[in-house]
């Protein structure tokens, strides 16, 4: 026995059980705290966060291809979109960038023609932003 537990023993000294319960709400508060962050932050970055869909292209010649897609953006907030071509040994042969103005949609659809150096196989969006 060591000598805090034999001088506990010798005058009645027993753990607070108030000691024990305080510990606990300290470390739930902290809990409780740190999950509420992360859902915060979870959601605060989905909200102002831009997706792409392709959902087809077509080559019309050997200098231009179009693609179309819909994007899913926060309502309100213009969007930028980054377009590319490529060639059958995946080489990009043609981009652009798009601007869209505000809207009260949530989901919108675009088709939109890609300038190319040279005959494309696909086109598609490369990513979009809010800007």
């Amino acid at each position: 026995m060591t000598t805090h537990a034999q001088l506990d023993d010798r005058y009645g000294r027993t753990r607070s059980p108030r000691r024990r319960i305080a510990g606990w709400t300290v470390v739930a508060v902290l809990a409780l705290g740190a999950i509420g962050f992360l859902a915060w932050t979870t959601v605060s970055s989905t909200l102002n966060a831009v997706t792409a869909t392709d959902t087809g292209f077509t080559v019309i010649d050997d200098r231009s291809v179009s693609t179309t897609f819909q994007i899913t953006a926060p309502v309100g907030q213009p969007v930028a979109c980054a377009i590319e071509a490529r060639d059958e040994e995946h080489g990009t042969v043609g981009w652009r960038v798009v601007q869209y103005p505000a809207s009260e949609e949530h989901t919108r659809a675009f088709t939109e023609q890609i300038p190319t150096l040279s005959l494309a196989t696909t086109g598609f969006v490369n990513a979009c932003w809010v800007p």
